[in-house]
């Protein structure tokens, strides 16, 4: 991953540690609120909070990978280059969107991604980093969360082989 003095600064002084998915980030918010296991979906094994919010840091020379999770997650863009948030519906739709500030752009600085979507995010500018927030609800927990692998993505989704081999790791 690129280390210069800026994302260095940023994972330092937001005490950030490394994301499975690439990137860095540091939970920022997790309600005291509880919802109760009978109260969510079938597909939950278990409470969540209400809510939970992370900062998310990523570089140019490295991607989050293809990944879903069983909530909505909505991204909040902050500071750097905007940032490109790729996502392949339950249907085989796919579309890349813009999280950034440049509305003329097309840009938008918040973004939701559906429950149930792969999804993957790379920074727009060469030799950039793109710091961003993501909120959760219910909140997230790593039960929920399915790191996506090329070949079975690649099965799944022939017509996007090109972007899933992109942003996957195996």
């Amino acid at each position: 991953m690129m280390k210069n003095e800026t994302t260095e600064r940023i994972v330092e002084k937001l005490e950030m540690n490394p994301h499975p998915e690439g990137g860095f980030y540091k939970e920022t918010y997790r309600s005291n609120g509880v919802i109760t296991k009978n109260a969510l979906d079938k597909s939950f094994n278990g409470d969540r909070n209400y809510c939970t919010a992370i900062y998310f840091l990523l570089t140019s020379d490295n991607f989050s990978a293809f990944h879903r999770i069983k909530q909505d997650e909505l991204w909040h863009y902050y500071a750097g280059s905007s940032l490109y948030v790729h996502v392949i519906d339950p249907k085989g739709n796919y579309k890349r969107y813009t999280v950034g500030i440049n509305l003329a752009e097309d840009e938008t600085p918040q973004l939701v991604v559906p429950a149930g979507c792969w999804f993957a995010s790379s920074v727009k500018d060469i030799e950039a980093f793109s710091l961003v927030g993501c909120t959760v609800a219910p909140g997230f927990d790593f039960d929920d969360f399915e790191l996506g692998e090329r070949n079975i993505l690649i099965a799944q989704f022939p017509e996007h082989e090109h972007i899933i081999t992109q942003l996957t790791r195996d």
